[in-house]
């Protein structure tokens, strides 16, 4: 049995920002629906659960449509008490280790971290993102939500680059978790 991957795949601008300062998304067009996209399809198809915080999980509650990630089990570290939006919508409050560890004992070998800039960076500093996939979006924000919330240092290997359409550009990495070979 292979060891359990943590996959951050998110859309970013060039200048490394996932989201306008206030969170909007609205930069995102070239991207079109994710349900139009055969490559995130086959992502979506690759992974067995989910891990977002809770700035991600009430963004998509915002929207006020069917959950997006049916048939998957997803774990939300939140402190809050919020709705769940399906019964495989687990909210914790609980390290992110912690939360990894659930979702592998569930049977979830790809976990995809869905978006948030601050459970990404403290997922990134504690040495458990196994793989960046990052669709580089034609745009420059000039400020915003940053691609990781951290200052720490990190080699990575490029496994695959693609031209996706419209611009953008999907650079897929090996994170290097060991900082002696960064």
């Amino acid at each position: 049995m292979h060891k359990p991957s943590l996959i951050y795949y998110v859309a970013a601008s060039l200048d490394g920002y996932i989201a306008r300062p206030d969170g909007r998304l609205d930069w995102l067009t070239p991207l079109g629906p994710a349900s139009d996209d055969p490559e995130h399809q086959r992502f979506y198809e690759s992974i067995d659960g989910l891990l977002m915080g809770r700035a991600t999980y009430e963004a998509l509650l915002a929207l006020d449509r069917a959950w997006p990630y049916p048939g998957k089990p997803c774990i939300v570290l939140t402190r809050a008490e919020l709705p769940r939006a399906t019964p495989d919508v687990k909210l914790i409050h609980t390290p992110p280790a912690a939360a990894i560890a659930e979702l592998v004992a569930s049977g979830c070998r790809r976990i995809w971290l869905v978006g948030g800039s601050s459970l990404a960076g403290s997922c990134y500093a504690a040495g458990l993102l196994d793989e960046l996939v990052i669709r580089l979006v034609p745009h420059l924000l000039g400020a915003g939500i940053p691609l990781l919330a951290t200052g720490l240092e990190r080699g990575l290997t490029l496994l695959q680059q693609r031209s996706l359409g419209n611009g953008v550009v999907q650079l897929h990495y090996h994170l290097l978790n060991d900082p002696a070979l960064a």
